[in-house]
């Protein structure tokens, strides 16, 4: 089965490459960068501005590779894939919740961006609590790990 996707606009960031940046927007705390909505998609954003937060799908557009087994940034042990939020996956879609500046036609203010300059958006999604969070109570191998997700950046291991 084939699926095409349009992207909607383009992300951009103050990382221009992978190396060093943070892994997480836990990580990108305080770090702006905006989105450009191209001409066509600009009236879906009508309301979006009541929302702080948004959920950012976006495309991987630099992972040439794909992996079903990786050795993932907070861990030295070979996980699957689907265990990480590894960016060389088979479908290289990737994920973010940042924080909602403002917008001002078509340019969306962003903040907590851990995002490499350039991506194309694929798709944006209010976030709400009584949608999103859950009491989680498992995090797998990442239980002894996630806590330093803030700390950590990329090495580039996943170019």
């Amino acid at each position: 089965m084939t699926i095409i996707y349009e992207a909607i606009g383009v992300i951009h960031s103050p990382f221009t490459e992978t190396a060093g940046m943070p892994i997480q927007p836990k990580g990108a705390l305080g770090i702006s960068g905006h989105i450009e909505i191209f001409p066509q998609f600009v009236d879906g954003l009508k309301d979006l501005d009541g929302f702080s937060h948004i959920i950012l799908l976006y495309h991987f557009h630099r992972v040439v590779e794909k992996r079903l087994r990786v050795t993932p940034f907070l861990d030295s042990t070979e996980r699957g894939v689907f265990s990480t939020r590894a960016p060389v996956r088979p479908n290289s879609i990737g994920l973010s919740i940042v924080e909602l500046q403002g917008i001002q036609d078509a340019r969306l203010s962003i903040v907590n961006v851990d995002i490499l300059d350039g991506t194309p958006l694929l798709d944006i999604k209010p976030c709400v609590p009584d949608f999103d969070q859950f009491l989680v109570t498992r995090t797998g191998w990442l239980d002894k790990t996630a806590p330093d997700a803030g700390k950590m950046t990329s090495d580039g291991r996943f170019q």
